[in-house]
């Protein structure tokens, strides 16, 4: 009788680390979380302590190894997906001179204008993919390089996350075309650093890891890591891809015409072509899956995190009446919210409480209540967050529509998917029906798809058919469709006209911080 055979998927997200560990058929096995913090001491800067995230990816794994019967000759593979756009800068040995630079980081918000409006930006974006904003390692390697002279000069390299992790088990600086293609410095046609990006940017390509296709596997991690593990230090580590366009696997979207909606801490809408693509308007981006799978769509800034920030701000009560009920708090918050008629009674919500990327690209945007009457309460307010979230998607889906035209089906997960209430808004806004796959470890599922076909075990990314299901459907109710349809006009008329009122809002803000 043969072994079973396992394989692990991590996922190094923006506020913890997951590992996920499957059988061959997808099936999972057991899962570990470890959480880390987001350091934002202003509104301008999001860093984590690199350290702090390797020892995530250290135990998760370990976790998982020790809570399932799995012995180490059993795993196949542990395959990686990353959050984007990150970076640190080491000096000559791999020490971190700065913790991890996150994509939430608006500090080079000025050297992102001065890139788009000086520097032939948007060139450098049609060849690499990468929308010029400050979340764009390149905006940030500018914004060091000028502000920050010293500590340029001392960079060793300049890397992301990922690479800082796979450097610290293997002595090895490789990045993906994934993670990449989303630093504004790879010339996506020619899957090779971008000359003039990395001359504005004022680096070598010695400063940067050496690049390699998301099959790539590494093998031969240090015995001390290994044996904390508890995996084989011969266990492959396939380098993955980015967070995103793992995600679009792991949901089974990547047949023309399937678009991907995942809300997290922040949210995304995505779909798979099979050359680069980008936009003459500069409005959504472009990354690789692999050199045939390509991923086009908006990323947005606030997402899940609102539902969070609306809970702590405006419902302590109900936090309270849960806790002493033994329900979850969100669940309670749902049953009272869902007493509001569709579209909060004219009450609108701009998420951009952390400025926003697509489709403004405005790292100055703020969040607002629009609407607000004598009339309007806090579940209304809290109603209008939901709302305000998926018309920030349906804005990004609309922008992809000149490129793809209507899409065909909407998959959607993410911790928003938790919600019935959240799901049925997405069905009701998008005006379309909406399909919640089984598994909300996408991008960890989508980690180990692209591990089996890496492997040479799968000869298509399409497996994963085979390994994921639905499990809620949700069709948009008319009547509610044709509320929104009326207050969406609104909604982006307001952001369109506000840009000027942003930038002074900021300034403020920004001069109060100093």
């Amino acid at each position: 009788m043969s072994q079973p055979a396992y394989m692990i998927g991590v996922d190094i997200g923006t506020t913890s680390t997951k590992a996920v560990l499957f059988e061959e058929n997808g099936k999972v096995v057991t899962k570990a979380d470890e959480e880390y913090p987001l350091y934002m001491p202003t509104s301008s800067i999001a860093e984590q302590d690199p350290d702090r995230i390797f020892r995530a990816v250290i135990q998760t794994l370990k976790r998982v190894m020790a809570q399932s019967a799995a012995r180490p000759e059993q795993v196949l593979f542990v395959s990686f997906s990353s959050a984007m756009h990150s970076v640190i800068v080491v000096d000559a040995e791999g020490k971190p001179l700065t913790r991890c630079i996150t994509w939430g980081d608006n500090r080079s918000a000025a050297w992102a204008e001065r890139l788009k409006r000086d520097m032939n930006g948007h060139e450098i974006y049609l060849r690499t993919g990468t929308p010029i904003h400050p979340m764009s390692p390149l905006s940030k390697l500018l914004w060091l390089r000028h502000d920050h002279q010293v500590l340029f000069q001392n960079a060793g390299k300049f890397i992301s996350i990922k690479e800082y992790v796979f450097a610290k088990l293997f002595d090895e600086y490789v990045v993906d075309y994934s993670i990449a293609s989303a630093t504004g410095l790879m010339n996506l046609q020619k899957l090779d650093w971008d000359e003039e990006a990395l001359d504005v940017a004022g680096v070598s390509r010695n400063q940067l890891s050496r690049l390699v296709p998301t099959t790539y596997a590494l093998k031969g991690m240090k015995a001390v890591f290994a044996e904390e593990t508890g995996l084989a230090g011969s266990t492959p580590f396939i380098v993955g891809a980015s967070d995103g366009v793992l995600s679009n696997l792991g949901m089974n979207a990547i047949e023309p015409g399937v678009v991907a909606a995942t809300i997290g801490t922040s949210g995304a809408i995505r779909t798979v072509i099979d050359q680069p693509s980008t936009d003459p308007k500069g409005r959504i981006f472009c990354y690789a899956l692999t050199d045939k799978h390509w991923v086009i769509g908006g990323a947005v800034n606030n997402g899940g995190m609102l539902f969070r920030w609306a809970r702590d701000e405006f419902a302590a009560s109900e936090v309270e009446t849960a806790k002493r009920l033994g329900i979850d708090a969100y669940d309670l918050l749902t049953k009272i919210v869902e007493k509001v008629s569709p579209g909060s009674d004219g009450l609108i919500f701009h998420p951009y409480m952390t400025g926003e990327r697509a489709p403004l690209w405005n790292a100055n945007a703020r969040g607002s209540f629009f609407g607000l009457t004598m009339h309007h309460r806090k579940e209304h307010m809290i109603r209008a967050v939901l709302e305000g979230v998926i018309f920030n998607l349906y804005t990004v889906l609309l922008a992809m529509g000149e490129r793809i035209g209507r899409p065909k089906k909407i998959h959607a997960t993410g911790g928003f998917a938790r919600s019935s209430l959240w799901r049925q808004i997405m069905a009701d806004i998008f005006d379309q029906e909406v399909v919640v796959p089984q598994s909300f470890e996408s991008s960890c599922l989508g980690a180990v798809v692209l591990g089996l076909y890496a492997t040479g075990r799968a000869d298509s990314l399409h497996i994963v058919s085979r390994m994921v299901g639905a499990t809620h459907v949700h069709k948009p109710i008319p009547e509610h469709a044709e509320i929104y349809h009326e207050l969406l006009p609104i909604y982006i008329k307001i952001a369109r006209n506000m840009k000027e009122e942003y930038e002074a809002i900021a300034r403020f803000q920004q001069k109060r911080e100093l």
